[in-house]
């Protein structure tokens, strides 16, 4: 498996707004703590180091 950078979510902006709506009220350590368990739960989903460590180095690069 290797990581997809090119767009590959349908509704990116439904997606984008859930994910903004799920922050609304929250602190800056209680958004920052559900930042972590997201990506957390979708690093478990994906299962794959190779991926995780190449999302790792693309995410830096940003």
């Amino acid at each position: 498996m290797t990581l997809k950078t090119e767009p590959n979510l349908p509704e990116h902006d439904v997606f984008y707004a859930r994910l903004m709506a799920a922050h609304d009220g929250l602190s800056t350590g209680e958004s920052l703590t559900l930042n972590a368990r997201l990506v957390l739960l979708l690093a478990n989903h994906i299962g794959d180091m190779s991926v995780l460590e190449d999302a790792i180095a693309t995410a830096q690069q940003a």
